[in-house]
């Protein structure tokens, strides 16, 4: 790989049958907005395309069930599910929402793995999504904004746990320096894709360039070496080029392929800063990772006494609060039932208001600076994405989902009562009204279920009883710029 990114993998026919490695190579391939074509490039067996039908001959039953079943989804549903069987090791394609072979073959491979069972089933799915989300977290898979570079990057940070800042962009790399991952950023006037793709492809010794792709805005090159895999992707835009290199040892093939694709499925490299998703960040810690204009990192609000995320550890999340003016945090009135002495960190928190809605105002001495919450107006419909922010131990999660009758479908965990729902703009929709005292759980993770909302009117009507009306802001920031005034309460 170039640029120091060392490339280690086996080249085709090296030892009995196709390695591993080559088949991500004809995966990650895709990736780049083309598929792997048989006069580009030799298909792997493993990825090799079925013929087509011939003229008249009838279609496969169980693929038109499935794919009619899939179909009925939402977007989010089916993109969810595809993004699952990633993390299952089932999938290694494009997470797009569209159904193909991949796909059909993907939840076969799952169903016959997990006792025979239709993955599709409500049932079942909630279970795919449950393993997904659990692979996931134990990856530490994190999306988001990438300050060296200002796209939008997944990381596994248990196996990428070195990060190093570059001049140009950002270096992760595991402890023993076996897979690396770096991001490039060229501003306008210096590199150019051509100037790249001709870096990227030169002869070196040892290497093979496997695969190439040259369109206006885009370059990938994969290679291979005896020893490991290369990939390299760029794209260009207004602001330069951005985009990144990764290679890994071919032995790890089994542990790393997925996480290959996870990282390709997961990169932007212009974000749209309004659908930019929240990484994970420490509650209260008055910094959020939402971009700006320019997508790049947008400034944080000034906290005025920050309260400290150490003290999540102290005892279980109860719930969530907003903080909607200096000392005054808002939840859902769930939360503190049987709770005789709330806290946020520290710090003791009383009772101020309650309203018949389902809301508490509370007191909160020193909690992080005020959100100018900008309310939805207009009604929300199925098509809308939401994202709830909840606290944890590790700091705010970010849980994509979509409204239903009012409620909202998310994988939200315990703790997450109070939990503030926004529009992809950052508008409040609501707070979650209620959480189960014993949610279902698959796996050990609660899966997608319905919750209940305190809808944004009724949040308008209470904090404007309560002389704190809400303002209408700028709503450019997205959902990360509300991140930052959410925090945890717990009870004791």
């Amino acid at each position: 790989m170039d640029s120091g990114v060392s490339s280690r993998c086996r080249p085709p026919g090296a030892s009995r049958g196709r390695s591993r490695c080559g088949a991500s190579l004809a995966i990650l391939i895709a990736f780049g907005g083309l598929p792997v074509l048989a006069q580009d490039r030799p298909v792997p067996a493993r990825a090799a395309p079925r013929p087509a039908p011939a003229a008249g001959a009838p279609a496969d039953p169980a693929f038109e069930s499935a794919k009619v079943t899939f179909e009925a989804l939402p977007e989010a549903d089916r993109k969810a599910v595809q993004d699952a069987l990633v993390w299952t090791g089932d999938f290694n394609a494009v997470v797009s929402g569209a159904f193909g072979r991949r796909t059909f073959e993907a939840l076969n491979a799952y169903g016959a793995r997990t006792g025979g069972a239709d993955p599709l089933d409500p049932r079942v799915r909630a279970a795919l999504l449950s393993a997904g989300a659990a692979a996931r977290n134990a990856a530490r898979f994190r999306v988001s904004v990438d300050p060296g570079t200002g796209a939008l990057m997944g990381v596994p940070e248990r196996l990428l746990a070195k990060r190093t800042a570059l001049p140009s962009g950002t270096r992760w790399q595991s402890q023993d320096g076996r897979v690396t991952l770096e991001s490039r950023v060229f501003p306008p006037g210096t590199e150019t894709l051509d100037t790249l793709f001709e870096k990227a492809t030169a002869p070196l010794p040892g290497r093979k360039v496997t695969y190439k792709l040259r369109r206006p805005d885009t370059v990938v090159v994969t290679a291979e070496t005896g020893t490991g895999l290369s990939y390299i992707r760029y794209a260009s835009g207004p602001e330069g080029v951005r985009g990144f290199l990764l290679g890994y040892d071919r032995a790890l093939a089994p542990e790393v392929d997925r996480l290959v694709i996870a990282v390709a499925n997961a990169f932007v490299p212009f974000p749209d800063p309004a659908t930019v998703p929240v990484a994970q960040i420490p509650a209260g810690s008055g910094s959020a990772p939402a971009a700006g204009a320019a997508g790049k990192p947008a400034s944080p609000p000034q906290a005025a006494v920050p309260l400290r995320p150490a003290s999540l550890s102290s005892a279980p999340v109860s719930g969530a609060g907003l903080t909607v003016a200096p000392g005054r945090v808002l939840t859902a009135a769930a939360v503190l039932e049987g709770c005789a002495q709330p806290r946020i960190g520290s710090v003791p928190a009383r009772v101020l208001a309650t309203d018949p809605a389902g809301l508490t105002l509370l007191d909160v001495p020193g909690a992080p600076a005020p959100l100018q919450l900008a309310i939805r107006t207009e009604p929300v419909g199925a098509e809308d994405s939401l994202i709830a922010l909840a606290p944890s131990p590790d700091g705010v999660q970010a849980a994509p989902g979509e409204s239903r009758g009012g409620d909202v479908i998310a994988a939200l965990q315990p703790g997450s009562g109070g939990a503030p729902v926004l529009d992809r703009s950052g508008a409040l929709v609501g707070l979650v009204a209620r959480y189960p005292a014993a949610p279902r759980r698959v796996a050990g993770v609660v899966p997608p279920s319905r919750l209940p909302l305190v809808p944004a009117r009724a949040v308008t009507a209470f904090l404007a009883a309560q002389g704190l009306s809400a303002t209408t802001p700028r709503r450019d920031g997205g959902p990360g710029a509300v991140a930052p005034a959410v925090v945890a309460i717990t009870c004791r």
